[in-house]
């Protein structure tokens, strides 16, 4: 572990060729933004000998979140009071030999302020475990948009990270040209048409005399359309692969195959237009609306079909056939969920149940799925539970122990548990089946959320795709899917919550670590939910001494539980004027959602009153507006109700001056642990989304807006509780 921070220019050893099990490194680059509108990116480079890239696609960025071998990727970004942090994860032993350094860069949009405007910028280099092994703090960066922070490259068979910290006035396109990228900036086109995939033509099938069937013919079957560059035309979900290889290989010469994990990795073909550094802008998927019904009682036919589901274990068996279907017939969603385990890029299988032979035992996972880019076949284990099924750990280091016997490179679990804190699995694994299969876990709440994202905020060019997403969609959204997502506080809540209203409850309570995690679970499932709905990253904030320790978060919230009875939690949505609050008193049985703005500079106490409930057309009048002024001693605090009536009752001394007003809105707080009517979860919900459509997207600057049915439904559930 490395002491201190590196000097620019310094270096340290990471790790030994040979030593494979430590070779999965997370390169951690961190910033703090006091205004809270900077938008960083981390970046990668994958270097040959001559110190450039071999080819565009060695470039991982927002736009490419995965090198073509898997072994460099995205993980995404996180917030904390003022602090931010992006990562990216590097496989040293699935690097190709040919590639002798990783280059870590971040960049900035382009807003007119450079990295020197961040209050700090450093990047950490950490192991599979989270140790840190390197850092560097950039003190001396300018105007630049895009700078090196370091690399790790390759001497004497040993990786080391050396700190580098060269910035670009530029941005992103000025680095990556100077490292061998070909970089397209041609204005924005408008969006393509779909993409052309090949396609099969449906005929009668006759059984004939094979003898008789001309090649040519036969072939009039397929029409295979492959557009310049290196797209692989794919098959349609609809289409048997085997028939079509089997159609080819009446006009091809019968050669021996190679297996396909053996086969050379192909270097990609450079790309005619270059690499585009400007951030895509998506158009959401449309699908036309049915029309022709009769009555509004006709049910629509569907695709994936709930009616019939039964016991547990056919709600798994279905709900696994149609999350793995649904990946191999939609590209982008399917390659968006196996980058998260650490897949690469390329065209997706998977398979049900297959069995499979560990110690004279047969094992069969519900699920294979199967990545075929560059040569090369990457291989996850699936298991998975529905309803509140819980994962077992035996059960999971089997899986484990099978994927080192077969040489797979990933165990994948996904349940409606949903981890707190991303990245982290909800069992203990004992570390030592670690060392050569990764393990990961997703929660139905994250995979819908990646639906959502896919359909409503990245788009699909494809009509048939958009349909199949938002079917899939529509069923893990259905009670009988057991997909249902974070909607339980778990079997401590009814005792915790009668021993708060009873003053009873202290924090070294045992119950009361199960009701604080199932409180950090829901704020993320509230985050992941109100990203999928803006299209925007919602992410909670934590102060700084919390943020990376969970131990501590939970001991905090014990402590908040057990003396002031709430359970609270902050929000981060960009382009909001402030961070949204949210706070669940178990005393009063109230929900409370704030926000804090800003004041203008300019103007008296009235002006900037009357500046304030310009903004609140929407707000209900219960909505209390507090005055906060530049002599602490000094406040007011008055209804929206009194002060549309008279401004100047929030003014109580003429002379001082308001610097911010904060927004409290409350609303009755369910308290069953679940459920759908006067349950805790549902109730925070609504709160929440009631709040940030009446108050908070009304205020300047203007952030995304809630969908209207979304934010109708909680105005309604809201004021219908109360």
């Amino acid at each position: 572990m490395a002491n201190g921070s590196l000097s620019k220019g310094a270096n340290v050893a990471l790790v030994h060729r040979s030593a494979v099990e430590q070779g999965r490194l997370h390169a951690v680059v961190r910033w703090s933004d006091p205004r809270g509108v900077a938008d960083v990116d981390v970046a990668a480079l994958l270097l040959g000998e001559n110190g450039k890239v071999r080819h565009d696609e060695d470039f991982v960025f927002y736009n490419a979140p995965s090198s073509v071998d898997g072994a460099v990727r995205l993980l995404g970004k996180r917030s904390a009071e003022e602090r931010a942090e992006d990562r990216v994860a590097v496989d040293l032993e699935a690097l190709s030999d040919e590639v002798g350094t990783v280059v870590i860069a971040a960049s900035l949009d382009s807003d007119g302020s450079g990295f020197g405007d961040l209050g700090e910028l450093s990047v950490e280099i950490l192991d599979a475990s989270g140790t840190p092994h390197a850092r560097f703090d950039v003190g001396d960066a300018g105007s630049e948009t895009a700078i090196v922070l370091g690399e790790l490259y390759l001497r004497n068979d040993e990786w080391k990270f050396r700190a580098v910290g060269q910035g670009w006035d530029s941005g992103l396109a000025g680095l990556a040209t100077d490292y061998g990228i070909t970089v397209d900036e041609t204005p924005d086109a408008p969006a393509d048409p779909p993409v052309a995939q090949v396609r099969a033509v449906e005929a009668h099938v006759e059984v004939v005399d094979p003898t008789t069937v001309d090649a040519d013919d036969a072939m009039q079957e397929i029409v295979a359309v492959v557009e310049d560059g290196d797209m692989i035309a794919e098959l349609p979900p609809s289409v048997d692969a085997s028939e079509v290889s089997e159609a080819v290989a009446t006009v091809e010469d019968q050669a021996p195959r190679t297996p396909a994990a053996s086969v050379p990795a192909p270097r990609p073909k450079p790309s005619g237009a270059g690499v585009r550094t400007r951030k895509k802008k998506a158009t959401a998927a449309t699908l036309p609306a049915l029309s022709l019904a009769v009555d509004p009682s006709w049910q629509p036919a569907r695709l994936f079909s709930v009616t019939g589901v039964g016991n547990a274990e056919e709600k798994e068996r279905r709900a696994t056939s149609t999350l793995l279907s649904t990946m191999m017939a939609v590209r982008d969603f399917g390659r968006a969920l196996v980058t998260r385990f650490g897949g690469p890029a390329g065209s997706v299988e998977a398979y049900l149940e297959v069995p499979f032979t560990l110690d004279d035992r047969t094992v069969i996972p519900d699920g294979v799925i199967r990545v075929a880019r560059a040569g090369r076949i990457w291989t996850a284990l699936l298991e998975v539970k529905t309803g509140s099924a819980a994962l077992r750990t035996d059960q999971i280091e089997r899986y484990l122990d099978l994927a080192r016997q077969q040489g797979y490179d990933a165990v994948v679990t996904l349940s409606n548990d949903l981890a707190p804190v991303g990245d982290v699995h909800p069992l203990q694994i004992d570390g030592r089946k670690l060392r050569k299969v990764s393990l990961h876990h997703i929660s139905w709440s994250e995979v819908l959320h990646e639906a959502q994202m896919q359909l409503a905020h990245r788009g699909l060019a494809d009509r048939l795709q958009a349909w199949v997403l938002a079917e899939l969609i529509r069923y893990l959204q259905h009670p009988a899917s057991g997909a249902a997502g974070f909607d339980d506080m778990g079997a401590a809540w009814v005792p915790v919550r009668d021993a708060v209203a009873a003053g009873t409850l202290r924090p070294a309570d045992n119950k009361i670590v199960t009701v604080t995690t199932a409180w950090e679970k829901l704020i993320r499932h509230l985050s992941l939910t109100m990203t999928s709905t803006l299209g925007v990253t919602v992410t909670p904030v934590q102060p700084r001494r919390l943020a990376r320790d969970h131990a501590a978060r939970a001991q905090a919230a014990a402590a908040e539980l057990a003396g002031a009875g709430t359970l609270s939690a902050t929000l981060r949505v960009p382009g909001a004027s402030g961070n949204i609050g949210v706070a669940a008193d178990l005393r009063t049985g109230q929900v409370r959602t704030s926000i804090t703005i800003d004041a203008p500079r300019d103007g008296g106490g009235a002006r900037r009153v009357n500046w304030i409930v310009r903004q609140l057309p929407e707000a209900p009048e219960t909505l209390t507006v507090e005055a906060l002024f530049a002599r602490r001693d000094q406040t007011a605090c008055e209804t929206l109700r009194d002060i549309r009536a008279d401004s100047g009752v929030l003014l109580t001394d003429p002379g001082g001056e308001i610097k911010s007003f904060r927004l409290t809105a409350t609303t009755p707080m369910g308290t069953k642990r679940n459920g759908v009517r006067k349950a805790f979860v549902p109730s925070v919900n609504d709160a929440v989304e009631a709040f940030y459509a009446r108050v908070v997207q009304g205020l300047k600057p203007s952030p995304p807006r809630l969908p209207t049915d979304i934010a109708e439904d909680a105005i309604v559930a809201v004021d219908s509780a109360g």
